[in-house]
C-alpha cells in the first residue's frame, strides 16, 4: 500500500552551504546592495557583513571555520595554506570579478577547491567599449567633433576622405581571449572584415568564429584598426613592438583594453608623435600615468581611465552571475563558468 506520509515523496530541501564574503570593504560596498545580498543568501547561508579582508583576524578565523563557499571580490587576500588551514570545510570559491590570480594560490588547487569567475560577465562591457571605439574611430568622430567645436562650421561632407567610414574597414583582433571572442561576436552585424592572430586558434576554429587567421605581422600591416586582447604574460610583455606599430597603415588605430605593458609604450609615443597612427588606450603602463608623462601630450591618443570593465550598474551583472554560480554549486550542478588550473597561465 502506498505511503501516505508526505515526507516520503517530497524532495529533500536543498542545503544552503555556509558561506562568507571576502574582499576589500570598498568593493563590498559597491557590489553588495540589499538586492545582491538577498540573491546570495537565497542560495547559501551567508555570514553577516562586513566582508573579510584579512584572513588572520580572530573574526575571520571564526567565520572561516565553518564556510564551504567563499564569495570573493577585488582585494580578497591570498588563499594560501595558512588561510586554508583556517577553513577546513572550504570546497568552492565564487569570484565576483574577472581575474583570480591575486587570491587563488597553488594551495587551492592542491586541495581540490573548485573555482568560478565572473570573467564572462566582465568581458561584455569591455567588448562593448571596444566595438564602440572601433565604430567611432572609423567615422573619426572625436577628431571631427573637436574640429567642429574649434571652427564652428561644418565641413563639406561630400569631400570627406575615403579613409573615413566603416564600410569594409578591416579590424584585426590580437588574441581570441574571452573578450576578443565577444568583440568578434559583436562585430558580426557590421561590414567589417575581421582578421585574427592567435597561435592557439586553428583554421577550423577561426572559420567557426567567422574570422581569417593571420600572422602577427600581417595583422598589423593589413588592418585599419588593431584591438589588443592578449593577457600580460612574460611572453607577451612588449609584444606590440616598434616594428609592428610602424608597419600599421597610415591613419590606422590601435585600441588597447588588455594591459598597458603588452605594448612597447615608448615606441608607441614615437609613432604617435609622427602622426602616422591613432591610439585609443583604456590601459597604460603604469595604469595611472604621471602628470608629466609624454603620452598625455599626444593629441592623436584618446586615454580613458581603465573604465571599459564593469562599472556602475554593470556591477550587478557580476553579482548576478556569482549568485547563479553559487546556486548551481549548492544544488550539485557544478559551475557554468569554472576556472581551470591548466588554463590559469593563459588568463588575464
Amino acid at each position: 500500500m502506498p505511503s501516505t506520509d508526505p515526507s516520503a515523496t517530497a524532495p529533500a530541501a536543498r542545503k544552503r552551504p555556509p558561506a562568507a564574503v571576502a574582499m576589500k570593504p570598498a568593493a563590498a560596498d559597491a557590489l553588495l546592495d540589499a538586492r545582491s545580498l538577498a540573491a546570495l543568501d537565497a542560495v547559501c547561508d551567508l555570514a553577516p557583513l562586513p566582508a573579510i579582508d584579512d584572513f588572520g583576524t580572530d573574526r575571520a578565523r571564526a567565520v572561516l571555520a565553518d564556510v564551504e563557499l567563499l564569495v570573493t571580490g577585488w582585494g580578497c587576500p591570498p588563499l594560501d595554506a595558512a588561510a586554508l588551514d583556517a577553513a577546513p570545510h572550504l570546497r568552492a570559491v565564487v569570484h565576483t570579478a574577472g581575474s583570480v590570480r591575486g587570491h587563488i594560490t597553488e594551495a587551492c588547487w592542491e586541495r581540490g577547491i573548485e573555482v568560478s569567475s565572473a570573467a564572462a560577465a566582465n568581458a561584455l562591457p569591455v567588448a562593448e567599449y571596444t566595438v564602440a571605439m572601433i565604430l567611432l574611430s572609423g567615422k573619426q568622430v572625436l577628431e571631427r567633433a573637436h574640429a567642429y567645436r574649434t571652427q564652428r562650421r561644418r565641413d563639406n561632407w561630400l569631400a570627406t576622405p575615403d579613409r573615413v567610414g566603416n564600410y569594409g574597414r578591416t579590424v584585426g583582433i590580437l588574441s581570441a581571449s574571452m573578450i576578443g571572442r565577444r568583440v568578434i561576436e559583436l562585430l558580426r552585424p557590421y561590414d567589417l572584415p575581421v582578421l585574427l592572430h592567435d597561435p592557439y586558434v586553428g583554421d577550423e576554429e577561426a572559420a567557426a568564429l567567422g574570422v581569417r587567421p593571420v600572422g602577427l605581422g600581417e595583422l598589423f600591416a593589413q588592418s585599419d584598426v588593431v584591438s589588443v586582447h592578449t593577457p600580460l604574460l612574460p611572453a607577451t610583455r612588449g609584444l606590440v613592438s616598434r616594428e609592428l606599430l610602424t608597419s600599421m597603415r597610415p591613419d590606422g588605430v590601435l585600441i588597447n583594453t588588455a594591459r598597458g605593458a603588452v605594448v612597447d609604450q615608448d615606441a608607441l609615443i614615437d609613432v604617435l608623435r609622427q602622426n602616422r597612427i591613432r591610439a585609443i588606450l583604456d590601459v597604460t603602463d603604469p595604469d595611472t600615468l604621471p602628470a608629466a608623462h609624454p603620452l598625455w601630450d599626444c593629441e592623436n591618443a584618446l586615454i580613458t581611465p581603465h573604465l571599459a570593465g564593469s562599472q556602475g550598474n554593470e556591477l550587478r551583472r557580476l553579482v548576478d552571475l556569482a549568485a547563479g554560480e553559487a546556486g548551481r554549486w549548492a544544488a550539485g550542478d557544478g559551475f557554468a563558468h569554472p576556472v581551470r588550473r591548466e588554463r590559469l597561465a593563459f588568463l588575464a
